[in-house]
């Protein structure tokens, strides 16, 4: 599923392909919205919060959606091939065509046209956004208290409950661990520093933001872009011992979860001599 990174990423193209443009066309293949008329508006910007996306419109309605496992939004230049088959593709759930630009919602998960001042209730029950520029300041508190909510809970499973802390995934839950050397599934009331924790994740997904291409590493090489999500049975590039794979959380929403457990011993194991 696409992450904070991702989605901060995605809001930052849609807005330079589309606020302050007039839609001359669209079309909304969503069962709640299907009637919805928006020629004609422009659009006043798009942000993203956690994993979910909202499109803002001058004429006081807002267009959510969230990725999902598989969505994405795509830009291709209005009345070109490429817009064409976009357009017939029975995958696409949203077209907004302005002048310059065709931006095409692909396998979305969840769409939503609601009144802009609604918009902010379909995310009430979520945690602060991690990727928010005022996070360290106001977030940061907030998020550390609903994690220290339920403190026997596996700090992997806690990273990843959208409601306590916005814009993690398995990605980033796995990388900031790893970069900490905390065994996934300490309680989180043995993470003598949890704050370092949370701000080493908005670190990673900031870095990938800015980044030419999506990486966890700042390494944009195929193979080179996490430490050990994604790595099972491949040495750890930190001391080469073969990553492994878990899982946190229970069936059906069960997530995986890799670590390195040379760096990243359970906690009543002493850590063995580092290789640098």
């Amino acid at each position: 599923m696409p992450e904070g990174d991702i989605l901060r990423r995605t809001a930052h193209r849609l807005d330079e392909a589309l606020t302050g443009r007039p839609v001359v066309a669209a079309e909304l293949r969503w069962p709640d919205a299907a009637g919805a008329h928006l020629d004609g508006v422009t659009v006043t910007g798009t942000e993203s919060y956690g994993k979910h996306l909202f499109t803002h419109f001058d004429d006081g309605r807002t267009l959510h959606t969230h990725l999902r496992m598989e969505g994405s939004w795509r830009l291709e230049r209005t009345g070109s091939a490429a817009a064409a088959r976009a357009a017939r593709s029975p995958w696409v759930r949203a077209l907004l065509t302005t002048p310059s630009w065709t931006t095409v919602g692909h396998r979305l998960g969840m769409l939503d046209l609601v009144a802009t001042a609604q918009a902010p209730t379909l995310i009430a029950h979520l945690g602060p956004d991690v990727l928010a520029d005022d996070f360290p300041a106001r977030g940061l508190p907030v998020a550390l208290a609903r994690l220290r909510e339920h403190p026997r809970t596996p700090i992997a499973e806690a990273l990843l409950d959208q409601t306590r802390a916005a814009g993690f995934g398995t990605i980033y839950m796995a990388e900031s661990l790893f970069a900490r050397r905390i065994w996934p599934w300490t309680p989180v009331e043995e993470i003598d520093d949890l704050a370092s924790l949370v701000m080493t994740g908005r670190v990673l997904m900031l870095r990938s933001v800015d980044s030419d291409s999506p990486t966890a590493t700042g390494e944009t090489v195929r193979g080179a872009t996490t430490r050990v999500h994604g790595r099972r049975g491949r040495p750890c590039r930190r001391c080469a011992t073969p990553v492994r794979e878990g899982t946190a959380g229970r069936p059906p929403t069960e997530r995986p979860v890799f670590w390195c457990p040379r760096c990243q011993p359970e906690p009543e194991q002493q850590p063995a001599a580092e290789t640098e």
